[in-house]
């Protein structure tokens, strides 16, 4: 099976026909024109600007281009415009026939949660790396968010019929484990009664505590316990349990231990194997007793340490070692989800993989601005200094996990994003989960009401479809088949942001629609048809609520 709508085919075929028309005129440049939806008050289902673009190109009057277009189309592809009109400087608008929007609604009824997927698409293995917090502490409202965007790409990718992977890359090695390691044996010693002092530097928050608390508890020996096994393990079990709370399991949990301290029969570790590969190839070179990435050859401003003169590895070189281990397993595109304060590390990991012999732009780096929360209008503030910081539970606790992450997603990544507390918990049409989420409430409703009335079970060959014939339900029919555009737009932009702004307009339209068409009537055709409609409604409502992580009540 594969799906689609007919506006992404037809596409192709205007496409086709530009590209032709070009050839014809002796040009043989490619046009990145636009098939967009024009504003409301243009009665117009479509605006091309290709004829704009090709007057450029030919030297001639955008109206006149235009006009021929326009011949063309309607004799390429007669079955797809219902009227094409010149418009302003040389835009044409384009009304499509309604038979075309018929003809997608039913491929919805059919298809249900299928919708938008293709097959054939498997061939391409994706790994979708995210979080990957350190266990050093619960995870915030910033690691909240990466997760909330890594999750949802991995299953708009999947939609779509993609081989995904969700990993996350667990930095369980160096100095950082050393630092908690410590500060829980302090806490551990304190609370025995010993007089000693806890660094400002080391991990403060009460989860440390508690990890010694338990210890105590176990009457266990100081001599005899591994503080920072237990404290990982601790740890750990926490951010499992808040991202399972969240709809978020990985596939894979990748140790950073399995990089730099495992080791072959030769007794080396994959990052001594790295490294002493860019060496040999020239891309790493010793200095002053370090070894050096020579990164500025692929873009760096300057050349990154690999290894310190101490004999200690760079995070540089066990990321590199990482994402060397990824491309080995067999995928063939890796997604990494950022915080925005690693910019300046994407040139450097992408010249990595560039030296490692991999196509750089097999590597999907996106980076994500933190989160702000405001309750009653006011700031509330986080420091992880003092440990003192918002975890993702508290959050997600206070206002419900489908709030929080379609929160975190109504923007796009690198947008900074400011979450009111106090709106997320609202169950009114302001709060927009709460009036997406009511949309797929109302139809059940419906739907349930008609079977109580003893139900139309016409099959979708026989429902006479030419009925929604109003504004209301074409409007509707068209933002149902503009589901396709978004996954493609989704993931051309890896930002799933598209899907929250999608829903939060297909609720507009429905609710116009629900006002003006009403669908339990008293004509068994026109009844059929619209139920039929309300059913297309709630199938892609649930499909898009999915691909963001969120549940589709049927009652609310």
């Amino acid at each position: 099976m594969k799906s689609g709508n007919d506006k992404t085919r037809h596409k192709r075929q205007f496409k086709s026909i530009i590209a032709k028309y070009l050839q014809d005129k002796g040009i043989m440049d490619s046009l990145n024109f636009t098939l967009e939806v024009p504003p409301g008050n243009i009665d117009a289902d479509f605006a091309l600007n290709a004829a704009m673009l090709i007057a450029k190109k030919v030297k001639t009057n955008p109206r006149t281009v235009a006009q021929e277009l326009i011949d063309i189309v309607v004799k390429e592809i007669p079955e797809f415009i219902e009227k094409a009109e010149i418009a302003g400087a040389g835009f044409i608008n384009l009304r499509i026939k309604n038979k075309i929007l018929y003809k997608e609604l039913e491929t919805i009824l059919r298809e249900k949660d299928k919708y938008g997927s293709f097959p054939e698409n498997n061939k391409e293995k994706i790994l979708v790396e995210f979080v990957s917090a350190n266990p050093t502490g619960p995870l915030h409202i910033g690691h909240g968010r990466g997760a909330a965007i890594g999750d949802s790409i991995a299953r708009i990718l999947k939609h779509l019929g993609y081989n995904v992977t969700k990993e996350y890359y667990l930095n369980d090695y160096g100095n950082q484990m050393l630092v908690l390691s410590k500060s829980v044996e302090i806490r551990f010693r304190q609370l025995k009664g010993e007089k000693i002092d806890f660094p400002t530097d080391h991990y403060q928050g009460g989860y440390i505590t508690d990890i010694a608390k338990r210890l105590i508890s176990e009457n266990r020996d100081i001599d005899e316990i591994n503080f920072k096994y237990e404290a990982v393990k601790d740890i750990l079990s926490g951010i499992k349990n808040d991202l399972k709370d969240f709809a978020i399991e990985f596939d894979g949990w990748f140790s950073e231990s399995k990089i730099t301290a495992d080791k072959d029969k030769n007794g080396k570790t994959k990052v001594d194997k790295t490294c002493g590969y860019l060496l040999a190839k020239g891309d790493a070179y010793v200095k002053g007793g370090a070894l050096w990435l020579a990164s500025t050859k692929f873009g760096d401003d300057k050349d990154r340490v690999l290894k310190r003169s101490d004999g200690r590895y760079t995070y540089l070189a066990s990321d590199t070692a990482y994402h060397k281990n990824k491309f080995e397993r067999g995928f063939t595109k890796l997604v990494n989800l950022w915080g925005a304060d690693h910019h300046g590390y994407v040139s450097r990991i992408k010249a990595c993989v560039q030296m490692l012999g991999f196509d750089k732009e097999a590597l999907d780096i996106i980076l994500y601005q933190f989160v702000s929360l405001v309750r009653n209008g006011q700031s509330v503030t986080m420091s992880t200094r003092t440990g003192e910081f918002i975890t993702l539970k508290e959050v997600a606790d206070e206002v419900g996990k489908d709030a929080c992450r379609f929160f975190f997603l109504l923007r796009a990544p690198d947008s900074q994003l400011e979450f009111d507390l106090e709106l997320a918990k609202k169950q009114s049409s302001e709060n927009p989960v709460f009036y997406v989420q009511y949309v797929n409430a109302r139809c059940s409703s419906i739907i349930r009401e008609s079977k109580n009335r003893g139900g139309i079970t016409a099959e979708i060959k026989n429902i006479n479809f030419s009925l929604l014939n109003t504004k209301e339900e074409r409007d509707l029919i068209k933002q149902l088949a503009a589901f396709c555009d978004t996954l493609a737009l989704s993931k051309k932009t890896m930002s799933p942001h598209h899907f929250t702004v999608y829903l939060i307009k297909l609720a507009d339209i429905f609710h116009k629609f629900y006002e003006k068409c009403r669908v339990l009537t008293g004509d068994a055709n026109f009844t059929s048809a619209r139920l039929k409609l309300i059913e297309g409604v709630a199938i892609i409502i649930k499909n898009g609520l999915n691909l963001l992580g969120i549940s589709a009540p049927d009652k609310m």
